[in-house]
């Protein structure tokens, strides 16, 4: 009889041990790069997200890192390509005065909005993903609004979508994963991934697709690390890469032009 309890009792803790556990925290920036290695080859979904603390940041200055090695590559490769004669296409914001509001919309505002957008429901949890919805829904009502200037219901707009939203994520906050987001898990990371650095082809007024699909390498391989990040160490740590990263990008296209002006 004993050894049944004790069958029970390890069968119990084995389940708990699955439900509440996920692979161990990388140590160094070898082992952290070659679990988002891992990530990319055979996407998954962790059973949860670690806990803000030191362990995260040392993950996010780890991928910040790879981030900026992954960029420095692709710069170089730019600037061989310049050399050889091929004419790139300038960027939306090319020509435009780097300001106070431009600052902080590149490196603060734009990051937290595509962060919410492109990565925010790949948790899978039914808070994140009804939250996304709604935000979605509300979205296309506060476009509608700004497209008539009407203010009156685009401020109502605005502030019934992010209340809806935060309810969202608060009443569900206990729920778990899906089974079914978890199952296509791999198919909605390529998605979201493929869908970010899409997006940026709006940064380009003209240009042939042909041309311009390359550009946006920088912003598909950011997005497999801004999900990895977000999957493994919970939305703000995707969210501050991604404002790093910017304002990087951003104070590097300042100090070049303080320099060669």
């Amino acid at each position: 009889a004993s050894e049944f309890w004790m069958v029970g009792i390890g069968g119990r803790i084995s389940r708990m041990t699955r439900r509440t556990t996920s692979l161990p925290a990388p140590v160094d920036a070898r082992a952290e790069w070659s679990s988002y290695f891992a990530f990319v080859k055979r996407p998954a979904l962790p059973e949860r997200a670690a806990a803000p603390g030191v362990p995260s940041l040392m993950a996010l200055q780890r991928m910040l890192g790879l981030d900026l090695i992954f960029m420095m590559v692709l710069i170089s490769l730019a600037g061989l390509a310049v050399a050889a004669g091929v004419d790139l296409p300038e960027t939306a914001l090319a020509g435009l005065e780097i300001d106070l509001q431009l600052a902080l919309t590149v490196a603060l505002i734009a990051p937290l909005a595509e962060e919410i957008l492109f990565r925010g429901w790949l948790s899978g949890r039914p808070g994140h993903v009804l939250a996304m919805l709604v935000m979605a829904i509300g979205g296309l009502a506060v476009a509608m609004a700004m497209a008539n200037r009407d203010e009156g219901v685009y401020f109502a707009a605005a502030a019934t979508t992010a209340i809806l939203a935060v309810a969202a994520i608060v009443l569900l906050r206990k729920r778990p994963t899906m089974g079914w987001f978890r199952s296509i898990f791999p198919l909605l990371f390529w998605l979201s991934t493929a869908a970010f650095a899409s997006i940026h082809l709006l940064n380009y007024q003209e240009g042939s697709l042909g041309v311009l699909l390359p550009l946006v390498l920088p912003q598909f391989l950011l997005g497999t690390i801004l999900a990895y990040m977000r999957v493994n160490y919970g939305l703000w740590s995707c969210v501050l890469l991604h404002a790093l990263h910017n304002g990087l990008i951003l104070g590097a296209v300042v100090l070049a032009e303080s320099v060669f002006a």
